[in-house]
């Protein structure tokens, strides 16, 4: 029997006014966007994962105000399943100085329109989706998220 491991991943739906923070980042030479995002490393909670992955990726502080939602997406490019959960931020304070991981070229603050218009260079299909539900009201407290257990 083939063993069926999901990559356990987390985002950020970051807005400040009308834009969402997001990534740019090369892909294979081609350059996506993102929201900030990655996996789950041992010993961390989601929440953890998500502030990490956010500050890695941007330079930008957060802190987590709630959750989009959990969403399970299968990459047509490599064929593996993912399970993301998008969680919502605040920016805090920016640190230019940071060092960004591999790959990142860098922030971008775009309005939701931007964002469509580019969906030729979103790195998935629930990049633009996630900020829909979020600009749609779908919004869930920290709490649905158990990290004491």
């Amino acid at each position: 029997m083939t063993r069926f491991l999901p990559h356990v991943t987390v985002a950020c739906v970051i807005p400040r006014d009308d834009q969402f923070l997001l990534v740019r980042e090369l892909i294979d030479g081609e350059e996506k966007l993102n929201q900030p995002a990655g996996h789950l490393e041992p010993d961390e909670t989601l929440p953890q994962a998500a502030i990490r992955e956010t500050l890695e990726e941007t330079g930008w502080g957060i802190t987590l105000t709630g959750v989009v939602g959990v969403d399970l997406y299968k990459a047509p490019g490599n064929g593996e399943t993912y399970v993301r959960t998008t969680f919502i931020g605040s920016p805090v304070q920016h640190h230019p100085e940071l060092v960004l991981d591999e790959g990142i070229i860098g922030p971008i603050w775009l309005t939701r329109e931007q964002i469509a218009e580019a969906r030729d260079k979103l790195r998935s299909p629930m990049v633009l989706s996630v900020i829909d539900d979020y600009l749609t009201g779908r919004r869930f407290g920290l709490e649905v998220v158990a990290v004491d257990r």
